[in-house]
C-alpha cells in the first residue's frame, strides 16, 4: 500500500490507537468485529467499489457503513466510518486497511496485558512447526476446504498451548487467507507485532545452527543496515540454498545478489 492509501491508513491508525489503549482486554473484540467488515468487503465487489469511490460523499459512505454494522461496537463503527471517509488508491486497499486495523486491535489486547512478546514467540513457533509440513500448509490454504474447518485444524495444531490472542490471529489467518499462503500471513502478523514493539523482524533460515556470537553479530549488522532494532528469528533447514537465507519484511536478502549479506557472512565466519 502506497501513496494516497498509505497516508489515509496512517491517519486512521493514529486516531484508532488511543481507542485501543483505552479498550484494554476488549480490544480483541473490536478486532474481530473489524474482521467481519473485511469479510463483507471481500464478498462484495460492488460494496468495495461504493465505499472506495472518492466521488461519493464521505458522509453518505459513513451512513452506509452504519447500516452495514448495526450491532457493532460503536468504536468499531466509528473507525469503519473513518476509513470510508478517506481516499484510497484502489478498492482493495480499503479492505486491506480494515484487516490491518483488525489485527492491530487483537494484538493491542496482548500489549495491554503485557503478553505481546509471548504472542510473538507463539506465532514464530507455529511458523517453524509448519516448515516441514507441506500437506498441512496446503490444507490451511485450500479454498475447497471451508474456512471454519481450516481454523479448527489450527486449533488442533495449537492444542490449547497458545494464548487466546495468538489463537485468534492464527485462526483468522487460516479462515480468511485473502490470497496469501498461511505461513506468509503469520509472517505478516509477526511484522505487525514487531511494529507495535518498534522492531523489525528478520527471519533467518540457515542450514546449520548459529552460535550466540553469530546471532548477536548478525542482529547488529541488520540493525545498522535497516536503522532500527531487529528481532532475529532463526529457522533450521538443511536444504536451504547457500546455507543462509534472510528475509526482512517482504525483502529477501540474497547473498548472490546483495554484497551486504556477502559481507555479513564473511564477518560471521570471522
Amino acid at each position: 500500500m502506497r501513496g494516497t492509501s498509505r497516508a489515509s491508513l496512517v491517519a486512521v491508525e493514529e486516531r484508532f490507537e488511543p481507542v485501543l489503549a483505552a479498550a484494554g482486554s476488549q480490544a480483541s473484540v473490536l478486532g474481530e468485529q473489524l474482521f467481519a467488515l473485511v469479510d463483507a468487503l471481500d464478498r462484495s465487489g460492488s460494496l468495495r467499489r461504493v465505499l472506495g469511490d472518492p466521488s461519493i460523499e464521505g458522509d453518505a459512505k459513513a451512513g452506509l457503513v452504519g447500516r452495514l454494522l448495526p450491532t457493532a461496537d460503536p468504536r468499531v463503527t466509528a473507525v469503519a466510518q473513518d476509513l470510508v471517509r478517506q481516499r484510497w488508491s484502489a478498492d482493495g486497499d480499503l479492505a486491506e486497511a480494515a484487516e490491518r486495523l483488525g489485527f492491530h486491535a487483537v494484538l493491542a489486547r496482548a500489549e495491554n496485558e503485557g503478553d505481546l512478546a509471548r504472542v510473538e514467540e507463539e506465532i514464530f513457533r507455529l511458523s517453524r512447526a509448519l516448515v516441514g509440513q507441506r500437506e498441512v500448509r496446503q490444507t490451511l490454504f485450500d479454498p475447497a476446504i471451508p474456512g471454519e474447518a481450516r481454523a479448527e485444524l489450527v486449533d488442533k495444531i495449537l492444542a490449547g498451548r497458545a494464548t487466546e490472542v495468538a489463537s485468534i490471529v492464527a485462526r483468522r489467518a487460516a479462515a480468511a487467507p485473502r490470497g496469501r499462503r498461511y505461513v506468509a500471513t503469520l509472517g505478516h502478523i509477526a511484522d505487525l507485532i514487531a511494529e507495535r514493539r518498534d522492531r523489525q523482524v528478520a527471519t533467518v533460515t540457515t542450514a546449520t545452527p548459529l552460535s550466540e556470537a553469530q546471532r548477536a553479530r548478525l542482529t547488529e549488522i541488520l540493525g545498522q543496515a535497516y536503522a532500527r532494532d531487529i528481532q532475529l528469528n532463526v529457522i533450521l533447514d538443511p536444504d536451504v540454498i547457500g546455507g543462509l537465507r534472510i528475509q526482512v519484511g517482504p525483502q529477501v536478502v540474497d547473498s548472490t545478489v546483495l554484497s551486504r549479506l556477502a559481507d555479513a557472512r564473511r564477518r560471521l565466519a570471522g
